[in-house]
């Protein structure tokens, strides 16, 4: 390593976050803490560091070539204990390595983020090791949140009593779900929560968590909406929204939508009945074919079926499905192929898992056979020990290639895969 090599950050109590004069940076390549593989960029525009408490960071001696646990630091005539620091990314970044640390005896569950390695660079100031993997600019957080937002949510629920609205609006205002917002702002994107319920019990759930678990990002809706209610929102966002039209089922706020085929099909009919503009899309785990296939009859035009490995042990360690497995998952993939709509994969991904040799050749076996039309990536937010838990005894495994070089793989393995980080809209798609 070079003298320019990015420094190790850390942070105090309070959470100042402070390069080391001396250590270097390490990342967490999937078996312990390592020299960076990949070149880092600077920290992206809305990116944030967070502090990864009960987590003491490891740096590389320059001078030794050994692994330093930074436990406290001298700050001129103070002692600090130091913690871990990573970064949250933006929406259309890849985390392309996890921050390295050592966790203390008695350290909390951190919060449901896809923490990425941070690092100093002289030039550069704080970096991240990260990939940009969408360029589109639509969910750009600078356009979302603004402060004209909550009036535009007053003023929709003053004049529609509809309480899938009252939902929506907390997923907008106190999640900040940018999806929710699109509901409110009449543009690209917007959501049409539909479960309460769900088959699969994911280690990572965003909105269920068991009490020893941390925090849920988001809280699930108490009452399933009707078909009449989900279409009236989605006729009105389909007919006025510019941008990409889109309307979606499957929300973080709520549980497995194809468990409500029946209801969101009626939904889907009425919408069609009203308007033909726009796309009708649904985030699914892709449990249930044959309640997709309803969908697709009513008027669905395109599925992204989440998944976090195409190696079944691993898949199902994470998800713990309710009566269905992988296969099934693969069923609706090739179901939703050949009845012609836009099927894309919502890959959750995790450095030093994803990209093991043989995850890799399990993802590209499945994108090749399945013929999808895109993948969606999605860094996987998670405790890193948690996931690893999860996935040391149950991952297809093999030497660990790098992200950068999986989704080369990809790519090789379907020809014509378009790869990013958000949905396509009717006039993007191939």
């Amino acid at each position: 390593m070079s003298h320019r090599s990015p420094k190790l950050l850390f942070a105090d109590e309070a959470g100042r976050v402070y390069e080391h004069p001396e250590l270097l940076a390490l990342v967490r390549d999937g078996r312990g803490a390592a020299p960076p593989a990949e070149p880092p960029v600077a920290l992206p525009r809305h990116a944030q560091l967070a502090t990864l408490p009960g987590r003491r960071p490891l740096g590389l001696d320059p001078r030794t070539g050994a692994v330093v646990e930074l436990r406290e630091m001298k700050l001129a005539r103070r002692t600090v204990r130091a913690s871990a620091v990573g970064a949250v990314l933006p929406p259309g970044w890849t985390r392309l390595a996890l921050p390295a640390y050592r966790t203390a005896s008695v350290a909390p569950v951190l919060p449901q983020w896809a923490y990425t390695a941070a690092a100093w660079d002289p030039s550069l100031g704080h970096v991240v090791y990260a990939l940009r993997t969408d360029l589109r600019g639509h969910w750009d957080p600078a356009t979302h949140s603004t402060p004209e937002l909550p009036e535009l949510v007053r003023e929709r629920l003053r004049h529609d009593d509809n309480p899938l609205l009252t939902q929506l609006a907390r997923c907008a205002l106190e999640w900040r779900c940018f999806t929710a917002q699109n509901t409110f702002y009449a543009r690209d994107e917007g959501a049409i929560p539909a479960s309460v319920g769900c088959n699969a019990r994911c280690v990572g759930c965003i909105s269920e968590q068991p009490p020893e678990g941390p925090p849920s990002s988001h809280e699930r809706m108490e009452d399933a909406p009707d078909a009449r209610r989900m279409a009236e929102i989605g006729i009105a966002h389909l007919r006025a929204a510019p941008g990409r039209t889109m309307i979606s089922f499957g929300q973080g706020c709520e549980g497995e939508p194809l468990t409500r085929a029946h209801v969101i099909a009626e939904a889907i009919r009425r919408m069609r009945r009203a308007t033909s503009r726009g796309s009708i899309n649904i985030n699914t785990n892709g449990s249930l074919p044959e309640n997709l296939d309803l969908l697709i009859e009513a008027g669905l035009d395109a599925c992204r079926v989440s998944l976090n490995s195409a190696h079944a042990p691993l898949y199902e360690a994470y998800y713990r499905p309710v009566r269905y497995g992988l296969p099934d998952v693969v069923r609706s993939i090739r179901l939703a192929k050949k009845r012609g709509i836009y099927t894309a994969l919502n890959l959750l991904t995790f450095p030093g898992i994803t990209d093991q040799e043989g995850e890799a050749d399990a993802l590209c076996e499945l994108l090749g056979s399945c013929r999808v039309d895109q993948v969606q990536v999605r860094s996987l937010a998670i405790d890193p020990e948690q996931y690893m838990a999860v996935a040391e005894r149950t991952s297809a495994g093999g030497p660990a290639q790098g992200m950068r070089t999986l989704l080369r793989r990809l790519r090789r393995a379907r020809k014509g895969l378009v790869i990013g980080n958000f949905a396509r809209g009717l006039a993007e798609r191939a």
